[in-house]
């Protein structure tokens, strides 16, 4: 059986493309990326609610190899980033390697045939040499489990389909969730809704934003001298390292800054909340870092509005024109709008069905012998499979260093593996053991393992209970082992 492709690449987000960017540079032409979605952007493609804007500054959020210096504002809004996501698909020529509308269903690996044969939904399976999934993080939206929610007659509409046609103005709109998401679109439905009500399950650590246009003689600057554009991301990633390293991943170091950081955000509501009642129920009674923190300078204010609401009570049952919840309060609404975020655990860890040498089932594997992943990437049992999105893989706040950290790691592997004149990797049992145990050590020194997080409900905890998403190291630890581990962690032939 002829192998069609070198590489199969999974998904056209930013983590694809740079793994296609990579492959390029290593020689590798002929590449199949598959997505599901119809363009390039993965989360920037699907997600355009009103307020969607990136929640760290722009120019971290970006490859350091392609900076973008014209970005509008310091947090860029969401089409900004789809118009990046594009423009770096047509500088990279990408594009040719693109089949949009492609629902990947499952990848098995053939031993003997030493390729991935992958298979689609609507049409014949393509196999590879090598496999990469870069489905992303945040690429299954949770659909909430509430009782009657399939009877509502009015809009219902889920943050990652929104539907533009949905006019909100004068309209009595419920919105469930309190998270990233909704913290960016809450200000923006208040100022169309006659009447608004947020359900809360989890409060959330809401930080001021820092944001302001970025002027135009400053975007030539950055244009003319890219080093002076280099600087402020380096200036942006140190503020977000401080909060993320120093703040919850070594908490047991350095606890101040894990206290400095929550103060911060108990100033910030109480300037912008004055009822006392309504700040102790947007506080959260979690320790900062448990959970993702965001940056609103508009959300809290939202609140102080007469025809916006706050319901803690928890949501009993929906019925075909209101929300009735465990109180017994029930409130009349025309339009439901979810934004209860993603399911990463359940249907994310792996996206796709993945079977590898021998049989072994990817996600029945990871629920049975913990969530882990060679320096992020590579998992024993599955030959020339690159997992973008894996257990200890995201290193710090941005996901870029994550993506471009996973990148130096294709290149040493893959050149490791051309220098020994082999076609095939796989990471041995030994050294995936020994990096899962030194994850494990050093996750006992962080907010996870000391902290309050028992009610934070975080995406960062898996079903075991454990804190296995973040990498817990600096993103500096994370390029240099990158670059530097032992290739022979890998057998190879």
């Amino acid at each position: 059986m002829n192998t069609q492709y070198e590489a199969v690449i999974v998904g056209a987000g930013f983590g694809g493309m740079g793994a296609a960017i990579q492959l390029n540079r290593l020689g590798y032409d002929n590449l199949l990326i598959l997505d599901r979605e119809s363009d390039v952007g993965g989360t920037w493609h699907v997600n355009r609610y009103p307020g969607l804007a990136v929640d760290i500054p722009s120019a971290t959020y970006s490859y350091s190899f392609e900076p973008n210096p014209h970005w509008s504002r310091l947090f860029a809004p969401g089409e900004e980033l789809k118009r990046y996501a594009a423009h770096v698909a047509d500088k990279y020529d990408l594009r040719r390697f693109m089949r949009f509308g492609a629902v990947v269903t499952g990848a098995e690996w053939d031993a003997e045939h030493a390729h991935w044969t992958v298979s689609l939904r609507d049409s014949a399976p393509v196999t590879a040499k090598y496999l990469l999934t870069a489905t992303g993080f945040l690429s299954q939206p949770r659909k909430p489990d509430i009782e009657g929610v399939d009877t509502f007659a009015g809009a219902v509409v889920h943050t990652t389909d929104w539907d533009d046609d949905c006019d909100l103005t004068g309209k009595r709109v419920a919105v469930i969730g309190t998270g990233a998401t909704a913290v960016q679109l809450i200000p923006e439905v208040a100022k169309a809704a006659a009447e608004l009500t947020v359900y809360q399950r989890t409060p959330i650590w809401v930080s001021p934003k820092l944001d302001f246009r970025v002027p135009k003689a400053l975007q030539r600057l950055f244009a003319a001298l890219p080093l002076t554009q280099r600087i402020a991301r380096l200036a942006g990633t140190a503020v977000l390292e401080l909060m993320m390293v120093s703040g919850v991943l070594h908490y047991r170091q350095a606890p101040l800054a894990n206290k400095l950081a929550e103060q911060w955000c108990r100033a910030h509501l109480r300037r912008q909340v004055r009822d006392p009642e309504l700040r102790r129920k947007l506080l959260p009674r979690y320790t900062f870092g448990c959970k993702r923190p965001t940056f609103s300078n508009d959300y809290y204010r939202a609140f102080g509005k007469d025809h916006v609401h706050l319901e803690t009570s928890a949501i009993r049952r929906v019925d075909e024109s209101g929300i009735v919840t465990a109180d017994g309060n029930r409130r009349e609404i025309d339009v439901l709008l979810l934004a209860t975020g993603f399911d990463l655990w359940e249907t994310n860890f792996p996206a796709i069905g993945i079977t590898g040498r021998n049989g072994r089932d990817l996600g029945a594997w990871w629920r049975e012998n913990r969530f882990q992943a060679y320096e992020g990437v590579a998992i024993p049992g599955f030959p020339n499979l690159i997992s973008l999105n894996s257990p200890y893989s995201y290193s710090g706040l941005s996901y870029f260093t994550t993506i471009e950290s996973q990148m130096r790691h294709i290149d040493r592997l893959f050149t490791a593996m051309r220098r020994r004149g082999a076609t095939v990797f796989e990471v041995t049992s030994r050294a995936n053991e020994a990096f899962l145990d030194r994850m494990t050590d050093r996750i006992g020194d962080s907010i996870f393992a000391l902290g309050r997080c028992a009610t934070a409900n975080s995406y960062y905890f898996n079903p075991h209970g454990e804190a296995t998403l973040l990498r817990p190291s600096s993103t500096v630890n994370a390029f240099r082992e990158a670059a530097s581990f032992p290739v022979d962690d890998y057998s190879y032939a």
